[in-house]
């Protein structure tokens, strides 16, 4: 066989990469050694030099079937030689774009049968956001706009999303965040201090929403949108009765909830929706990634019954002024309909979850070792918090760049994922093998004395 290496000129690509392509988050500081990815298969990703590394992140907590799915391709080549694209907008349709929103209906939450396609999660929260304010403006309560988020939310970065994402990193280079947007405490339960002993932490973290809306002024706010388990902010999940407590705030005070479920959909924790663990319903999903497990872009959002009759019911002159081009994409819509069939039939969010669980369990060994701080997950995203004292739960100094360390001795082992400050978070594809979970976990037990000491 041919070695991947040298069908690729690797100092043309890289050079090429430098002149002419902006990355996400992109500085070329970052980008002078780049690793270029030639090829994948199951949970291994190659890169042009030969070298595999495990995909510990699902490359963007995205391709969960897997690298090298040959029924998503055969789904989207059919598609393409019958019509590859069509306009959906309003006096026309597609077949798949009909049958995915038929089949997302019968797995999404009971109340939720309505869908909007988009192209990725940053469109899918905005879309979210606009839906939430046309759903009071069409009811006669136009100042009823605020949208309130958490800290360390990520919920992308377009203007809309970007104003709802509570990493302050993301703000200040583009204008500061759009007015009417509110941040709210994480639960974040490894550092939330509550300031109220007569609830449970999780109780107290949720009535921090109600202060919020109070404050902002019950009439002045449309939604509360956060993630079932906060991912790209640092991997949090939250204590089992803080959602409860979240739909009963949100029902109290006429505030639409908005699920940001474009990580927790489709099985990622082990349910085919994040809020489920709960068993609370939210007015509005937002989702995409695994979707089509990454193969090709795909988002939306999902409106419940109550909103979609706002929706159905305004007059032609005051319709819901929202659109893409590519909603609806036929070819995107093909693969996520093989996508959701791949994961019924080998039960694939079962086997997310039963594969999360020996995850967490692994990582939890590493709990003895002297800076890891903390160790959480569900279903199959997991992290770990690396601290310079774990008695006081002290942090490294910024400066210090711990995650940065991991992150790198992790790779040069062979696992490749991402970290948030010094947290390291995995969430591969379903597909990842019993054995490539215990290789993980053992690079990463590796890596973090190696990270500590190269300081």
């Amino acid at each position: 066989m041919i070695p991947v290496m040298l069908t690729v000129d690797l100092n043309k690509i890289v050079k090429a990469d430098q002149d002419h392509l902006i990355h996400p988050l992109y500085h070329p500081n970052d980008q002078k050694d780049p690793f270029v990815w030639v090829k994948g298969s199951g949970a291994i990703l190659t890169t042009a030099n030969g070298r595999e590394l495990i995909d510990g992140l699902a490359c963007l907590w995205n391709v969960t079937l897997g690298h090298g799915r040959k029924e998503l391709a055969q789904a989207a080549a059919r598609q393409m030689e019958q019509l590859a694209f069509v306009t959906n907008y309003t006096g026309s349709t597609n077949v798949p774009a009909v049958q995915l929103a038929e089949k997302l209906a019968a797995l999404c939450y009971p109340s939720i049968n309505h869908f909007f396609f988009t192209c990725g999660g940053g469109e899918s929260n905005d879309s979210a956001i606009k839906t939430a304010r046309f759903h009071w403006i069409s009811q006669g309560r136009p100042e009823k706009t605020k949208i309130i988020s958490r800290e360390h939310g990520y919920h992308g970065v377009t203007i809309g999303s970007m104003s709802a994402t509570g990493i302050p990193g993301f703000w200040p280079a583009f204008g500061g965040r759009a007015p009417g947007f509110v941040s709210i405490p994480s639960p974040y339960p490894y550092r939330f201090v509550s300031q109220d002993s007569s609830v449970s932490a999780g109780r107290a973290a949720a009535n921090l929403l109600e202060e919020a809306i109070l404050r902002e002024g019950p009439e002045t706010v449309a939604a509360f949108l956060a993630e079932p388990v906060q991912g790209a902010g640092g991997l949090m999940v939250p204590p089992d009765d803080y959602f409860p407590r979240i739909r009963e705030i949100c029902d109290k005070y006429d505030v639409l909830f908005i699920s940001d479920e474009v990580i927790t959909g489709f099985g990622r924790t082990g349910r085919w929706f994040g809020l489920e663990h709960w068993k609370v319903e939210p007015d509005i999903i937002s989702f995409a990634k695994g979707i089509t497990s990454g193969y090709l872009p795909l988002g939306g959002i999902g409106v419940s019954d109550k909103v979609y009759k706002v929706i159905a019911e305004v007059p032609p002159e005051r319709r819901w002024m929202h659109a893409f081009t590519y909603s609806g994409h036929a070819t995107a819509c093909a693969v996520g309909l093989a996508t959701l069939d791949i994961l019924e039939k080998e039960n694939l969010v079962e086997v997310a979850g039963r594969k999360g669980k020996k995850l967490l369990d692994g990582l939890r060994q590493l709990s003895s070792l002297e800076n890891v701080g903390d160790v959480r997950g569900l279903g199959l995203m997991c992290g770990v918090e690396l601290v310079e004292d774990k008695a006081t739960k002290r942090a490294f100094p910024a400066a210090a760049k711990v995650g940065v360390r991991m992150y790198r001795e992790c790779c040069k082992r062979g696992l490749f994922s991402r970290i948030k400050d010094d947290i390291y978070m995995l969430a591969p594809p379903f597909v990842i093998t019993d054995a490539e979970i215990d290789r993980a976990v053992n690079i990463i037990g590796e890596a973090i004395p190696a990270a500590v000491k190269s300081g």
